[in-house]
């Protein structure tokens, strides 16, 4: 399953499937995107791109079979 983030915007198709897919994600950006300025929305948008992608990196170098503890 493709994360919010992994969608083109630039597509209308692809945008509508992202809605389908994350109707409260959706909501919330175009709130966001009312309220911020073009640059920033654009800046916070790249931003949690960027977090998705290292959380994801970061999860599959994961070797072992379950969760470390403290």
């Amino acid at each position: 399953m493709r994360s919010f983030y992994d969608f083109n915007r630039s597509s209308p198709k692809e945008r509508q499937e992202q809605y389908k897919y994350y109707p409260e994600m959706a909501l919330y950006h175009i709130a966001l995107r009312e309220e911020l300025g073009e640059e920033e929305y654009n800046a916070f948008y790249r931003a949690e791109q960027e977090a998705q992608k290292r959380y994801i990196n970061a999860m599959s170098h994961q070797t072992a079979a379950k969760w470390a503890t403290a």
